[in-house]
């Protein structure tokens, strides 16, 4: 990189997401945990949403790690803006790939959902069938009951509704109706 930021190895983003971090991290909102992101990964994150090495498709881990700096850690570096969603397309390429090659069943089974969150955060329908699809082989209910409600609200709206502020997207009437609501979004 030009400004002489050194760029993290899949072992980093592996260690620090499923060693550091628990299930509590990865889906309770933390400020703290956001800068740390930030300050860990987002050099990384930048340089290699630009030209991701060959490397990252190396292994299953490798390849989840990829999928994991471009998917997972954009929603802690980048809460509130619209940056959150700048890497999904690149995070879905990763999975779609990595899927492809069986990879998300060579690592640890409570790693594949991160596998396969791309799918889930996809706002085109055929990728949200694939993700209800593969978090329903994947057997854990509370997985497939996320997986099962974005698509129902993208067969709904075509797209997320609670996006539309950050993403400067009008909201339509029904979808001002369903934001409204106790617990919509996600």
């Amino acid at each position: 990189m030009s400004d002489g930021a050194e760029i993290c190895t899949p072992e980093e983003v592996l260690e620090f997401w499923f060693t550091e971090l628990s299930y509590d991290h990865w889906f309770t909102p933390s400020a703290e945990l956001d800068r740390q992101c930030a300050q860990r990964f987002q050099a990384s994150h930048l340089a290699l949403s630009r030209k991701l090495d060959d490397s990252w498709r190396q292994t299953p881990g490798n390849w989840l790690a990829a999928v994991l700096l471009f998917d997972q850690l954009p929603r802690n570096m980048y809460r509130g803006s619209p940056l959150v969603y700048a890497t999904d397309c690149l995070a879905l390429r990763e999975a779609k790939l990595a899927v492809g090659a069986s990879a998300d069943i060579a690592v640890p089974a409570e790693w594949r959902p991160f596998f396969y969150m791309p799918f889930e955060h996809s706002e085109n329908l055929t990728d949200q069938t694939m993700s209800v699809k593969l978090f329903t082989a994947l057997g854990d209910p509370g997985y497939l009951d996320y997986a099962i409600r974005h698509r129902e609200v993208i067969e709904r709206f075509g797209r997320f509704p609670h996006r539309n502020a950050i993403l400067g997207r009008i909201s339509t009437p029904a979808e001002e109706d369903y934001l409204a609501q106790p617990g919509a979004g996600f």
